[in-house]
Parts: C-alpha cells; sequence; structure tokens
C-alpha cells in the first residue's frame, strides 16, 4: 500500500496535520497504536480543552515557549495564529469562553474538539487506522520511499510526519517511539525531562510545610541565573509531597536540578514595613498580624517554629521582624525534583530543532517530519501547547 504521506500518532498535532494535507488533495494515512484518538485533548483542561490562548504575540511568539533554540517556533506560530484556529472553531459550531489570560476553553466537553479534527480528516478523506503498531521504519534510498511495517501489513511513502507527542502521562500511551525514530535516522535529541509538573521537597526540611496542603494562594515565583531568571505570578498550591498549581507547573519548565526557587507569597506588598507599622499601633501577636498579608495558616507556618516570634508584634525585635518578612517575601528553597511523566502535563525537550526546518518541519533526513510534542519546543501553562500542535501541523502539511 502507497500514500503520499504518513502520519504516526493521532494526537493533537497528527490528526491535524492529516486533515490539512488531505484537504490539500494529498492521499494520506494515519496511524495510532491507541484505540483511542487524542486521548490528551479529551482530559486537557478539566475535561473543557484549552484549546488555545488568544494572547500569543505573533511578533514574539517565541516568548511563550521553551527551547534550546528560542527562535525556532516563531516562523511556524505566526504563519497559522490563534485566531485562525479560532475560526475553525467557530465554523464548527464549537462554543468557547475565555477563563483567565488569554486562555480559551470549550463550554462543552473536550470530546468536541475531537469530533471537529476527525471530521475535518474526513474531509481530507483520510484514512485512518487503529490501533495499529507500527514495528518498524526503513528507508529505500534507491526510490526515496519510507518502508512501514505495520499491524495491518507494509507501506510506503515517500513522506514520514511524526507526531507522537512525548512521554508524559504513560498511562494514556505515550511512549520514547518518536525519539528513537529521529535517532535511527541520525538526528540529535535535546535530553527529554518532565514540565508543567508538580515539584516535590525531601527529607525534614519539608516537614513544617507538609501540613499546609491544600492551600492556595497567589504568588511570585521565580528561578534562574541572573540574565535569563524567569518569573510568573500565578496561584501556588501546597501538597503533601510538595508545591504545585500554576505557579509551580509554570516554572517547572525552567526549573533545572540543584537550583533553588524564590516565592514571593505577598506580591506588591511591602512585609517589612507593613510589620513595621504594626509595631508601632498593635498588641496582637506577630501571627495575627502577618495573617493580615497571607493566610492565617501560612502565618501560623512561618511564625510557630521560632520562639523570637511568639509574641505581641509591639515586643519584637525589628531583627526578628524584618527576617520574618524577608522569609515571607523571599523565600529560597531547593526541590528535590519533580513528579515525574506520570503528572507531567508536557516533555520538555525532543528532536533537536536545529536538524529541523523551521518553516517545514522537515528533517534533515529527506521526507521525514517531526510535529509537536516531540520536538524540543514546549509552551507555558495555558493553551500554548496546543496551538504549537495546530502551527506546527500546518506548517507540515502545507509543505507536503
Amino acid at each position: 500500500m502507497t500514500f503520499d504521506a504518513v502520519v504516526i500518532g493521532a494526537g493533537a498535532a497528527g490528526l491535524f496535520c492529516a486533515a490539512q494535507a488531505g484537504q490539500r488533495g494529498r492521499k494520506v494515512l494515519l496511524i495510532d497504536h491507541s484505540e483511542r484518538v487524542a486521548e490528551k485533548i479529551r482530559i486537557s483542561g478539566g475535561g473543557r480543552c484549552n484549546f488555545t490562548n488568544r494572547d500569543i504575540d505573533v511578533r514574539a511568539p517565541q516568548r511563550h515557549f521553551v527551547s534550546e533554540n528560542p527562535n525556532f517556533c516563531r516562523s511556524a506560530l505566526s504563519r497559522y495564529t490563534s485566531q485562525q484556529f479560532i475560526g475553525l472553531i467557530e465554523r464548527h459550531g464549537i462554543a468557547y469562553h475565555e477563563k483567565h489570560k488569554g486562555q480559551l476553553f470549550c463550554d462543552g466537553p473536550s470530546q468536541q474538539i475531537i469530533d471537529m479534527l476527525l471530521a475535518e480528516c474526513d474531509a481530507g478523506g483520510v484514512t485512518r487506522w487503529q490501533p495499529c503498531a507500527v514495528r518498524g521504519v526503513a528507508f529505500d534510498e534507491s526510490q526515496a520511499l519510507y518502508c512501514l511495517d505495520t499491524d495491518r501489513g507494509r507501506v510506503e511513502t515517500p513522506q514520514l510526519v511524526v507526531a507522537t507527542g512525548g512521554l508524559s502521562i504513560p498511562q494514556l500511551g505515550a511512549s520514547d517511539f518518536g525519539y528513537r525514530l529521529a535517532q535511527q535516522f541520525g538526528l540529535r535529541l535535546v535530553a527529554p525531562r518532565p514540565a508543567l509538573v508538580p515539584l516535590t521537597f525531601a527529607g525534614d526540611g519539608w516537614a513544617p510545610y507538609a501540613g499546609l496542603a491544600g492551600l492556595a494562594l497567589p504568588v511570585q515565583i521565580e528561578t534562574g541565573r541572573k540574565k535569563e531568571r524567569i518569573a510568573f505570578l500565578e496561584d501556588l498550591l501546597f501538597t503533601h509531597r510538595g508545591l504545585s498549581g500554576p505557579a509551580v507547573l509554570q516554572i517547572s519548565s525552567y526549573w533545572r536540578e540543584g537550583e533553588p526557587l524564590t516565592i514571593d507569597f505577598a506580591p506588591g506588598t511591602d512585609v517589612a514595613a507593613a510589620l513595621g507599622e504594626a509595631k508601632s499601633r498593635s498588641r496582637k501577636r506577630i501571627a495575627n498580624e502577618l495573617a493580615a498579608l497571607v493566610p492565617s495558616r501560612l502565618a501560623d507556618a512561618w511564625v510557630g517554629g521560632d520562639p523570637a516570634l511568639q509574641r505581641p508584634v509591639n515586643e519584637a525585635a525589628d531583627k526578628a521582624l524584618n527576617q520574618l518578612a524577608e522569609r515571607v517575601s523571599r523565600w529560597a528553597i531547593t526541590p528535590a525534583g519533580t513528579e515525574g511523566y506520570k503528572k507531567a502535563e508536557v516533555t520538555a525537550g525532543g528532536v533537536d530543532t536545529r536538524d529541523l526546518s523551521s518553516q517545514t518541519l522537515e528533517s534533515k533526513q529527506p521526507g521525514l517530519f517531526f510535529i509537536g510534542e516531540v520536538v524540543d519546543v514546549t509552551g507555558w501553562l495555558g493553551g500554548y501547547n496546543f496551538q504549537w500542535a495546530w502551527a506546527s501541523a500546518h506548517a507540515c502539511a502545507n509543505a507536503l
């Protein structure tokens, strides 16, 4: 069996690429090893699918993405914008709303997005095989054809698109197939790692904070060295094992093992000045005054272990209050690790963009393309990774 193009992986990028290529008149085969397509779409956004972000700046889209080659994603993202995908959503009559910071969600279940993509594939006459495993891929140089050994027989194609995603959420069928295929054809990899993932803390050092599990509050969180320092103003969530919430998921994509995080639990507030003012007028306990600035559970935890702070604020030493203010405003703590791929929303790293065309997503191996999460391009939380899936798929489909 021969096709103009074969797409491996029926996730967001694979479905969209196959549909676009089919609608351009290409004879396309879409293969996936799972029984159900696009499971990550189905579970994303709490089942409502955060399908894009309207705030992506088409002039500098790369600022919302992490990559060893930050500018690589500019071409695809500027040529297929969030507004264009919104137009597709609207043509299919899918109702949506903006939740926060440009994040767009379906009003109804995320299955609507999957159904839309399948309808687009049908409109392009795409052949779909699933479940169907690809056991091996070889390249016939004399005919410039990729030969696929699949569960449903041998397939030949001059153009092979790899949209197999990363390692995150293995329970949905994630695998390293795309990485192995890239290496088979001599392409480089940026070491994959969990991203948009909760962070964990180990040992007795975390014991005083384990009791804060369930507490959420807005913070400013930072990591990195000097010029490379990155900060997010988002909500943080304490868990039994560490920290989660949007602030931590965002920073996790930039955090490197052994580096500390710096957290401001009262962003926009001069905590030292507030405690100094309280000292001049109040006889309340320090924890009570601090509770005016941060949640009371956090105030109690910050004050509880220090005898110098177990007193009315007007009796406290200035040094003790200043140290408390510094801790609240610039808490430095080093994570032990992450919750791993099981809890990671995406995988950072992947196929090295130095071996890919930013215009077409074709690799230095002729006719072999990589799109979506398998590539070393990772978006921020909030619909950016889906927009990369749509944009990279569109760029690839137009090149087939």
